[in-house]
């Protein structure tokens, strides 16, 4: 296993939609999951998708801290070729960073309440539901899988800030404020 290299905003494989997996047997697959989940911890992030690492599959990988939502972790989870389906209109704005737009974050809309499936490495079929923080993560990765980054989810531009800045101020002012980087 090894770390990669991030792809950051305005590199082409960020730009485009990524390639159907039909090969789950192929190992270079599993090579390049090993190394994204290296990659994702190293980085610091939560979430990570295989255009992000230069990987134009439809590949992601995440995890959601019990902190973050609700007292409910979800644990590392390979999700190949998912599909995203709100389940109702309700959506939530939030702080989102990115690990290829690093040093910046923004608020962005999205689902609250999400129904997804993918299939696993094995090749089983897989549905879960996700609320909250988990279904923002879900998301989020699923975005770049579609050459979609945050910032253009944003509907107010004037929230794109640096992270440094807003945590700093947060501080000043006696508050906590949590950045992850979501991928």
């Amino acid at each position: 296993m090894s770390a990669l290299s991030i792809a950051r905003m305005g590199a082409e494989v960020l730009r485009q939609p990524a390639a159907e997996v039909v090969d789950l047997a192929d190992p270079g697959l599993w090579d390049l999951v090993d190394d994204m989940i290296e990659t994702m911890f190293e980085a610091g992030g939560v979430g990570l998708a295989a255009p992000q690492v230069y990987h134009a599959r439809r590949v992601v990988i995440f995890f959601v801290p019990a902190a973050r939502n609700q007292g409910i972790e979800v644990p590392l989870t390979v999700m190949v070729n998912p599909v995203i389906n709100p389940l109702d209109d309700v959506t939530e704005e939030s702080l989102e960073a990115c690990l290829s737009v690093p040093g910046l974050t923004g608020m962005v809309p999205r689902f609250a309440n999400i129904r997804y499936h993918y299939q696993d490495m094995a090749g089983a079929l897989i549905e879960r539901e996700a609320h909250g923080f988990h279904a923002r993560v879900v998301q989020h990765e699923c975005d770049h899988l579609d050459g979609v980054v945050y910032p253009m989810r944003m509907d107010d531009l004037s929230t794109l800030a640096f992270s440094d800045v807003l945590l700093a101020e947060a501080s000043a002012r006696g508050h906590e404020l949590e950045l992850d980087e979501e991928g």
